[in-house]
């Protein structure tokens, strides 16, 4: 690696950015349902409390029950009726059940043809993740080559710097492949 401090924090920038593609991947799978009970799935829903809008996790707990059954406890009980209509409202596919201290989410067994479209939708998550990798190699190139015209670097230098990238991007993508796998494997587990 070369000793200059601009490419020092273009590697820092482009270290950044790839783990932040891959949390981003990580936090989108987690709230695709995989006919198990997951209480990620809820971490965006968003409720209308207290004259505002809070997200559920501010407002109680949320527990897994069984292996299909998640269990909402408010910390105001209040509140109920706003969660199971946020619930309603929100994308996630399950009735709730409220008994009036707590609210249950019943995830039923999914199809074959349901966890084929999951399959899908995380496979094209998982494309969008490497489109985002690439347009991260994409900058870091343009920066090296712009360091490069200003001859900031040489050219030794540059083509080690973008071989330096291009085995940063080949380990994020191969990252990106194997979270891939790993949630289609876990959607088409039965």
């Amino acid at each position: 690696m070369i000793d200059n401090e601009k490419i020092e924090e273009l590697f820092l920038e482009l270290s950044d950015k790839l783990d932040g593609a891959l949390n981003a991947l990580s936090n989108q799978y987690s709230q695709i349902r995989a006919g198990r009970a997951n209480p990620h799935i809820l971490d965006s829903l968003k409720v209308e409390a207290y004259g505002g809008t809070s997200r559920l996790i501010e407002l109680g707990n949320v527990n897994t029950l069984d292996a299909r059954t998640l269990a909402i406890n408010l910390w105001d009980k209040s509140l109920l009726k706003s969660v199971e209509k946020a619930i309603l409202q929100s994308n996630i596919g399950i009735t709730p059940t409220n008994d009036g201290n707590v609210i249950r989410l019943s995830f039923p067994e999914l199809t074959e043809e349901t966890r084929k479209n999951l399959s899908k939708q995380a496979k094209k998550i998982g494309e969008d993740a490497k489109v985002a990798v690439r347009n991260v190699r994409r900058d870091a190139m343009d920066a090296v080559k712009k360091m490069k015209t200003a001859k900031e670097i040489s050219e030794d230098e540059a083509s080690n710097v973008e071989a330096d990238i291009e085995k940063e991007i080949k380990k994020s993508i191969e990252s990106v492949d194997k979270l891939i796998d790993a949630k289609v494997k876990d959607i088409m587990t039965i």
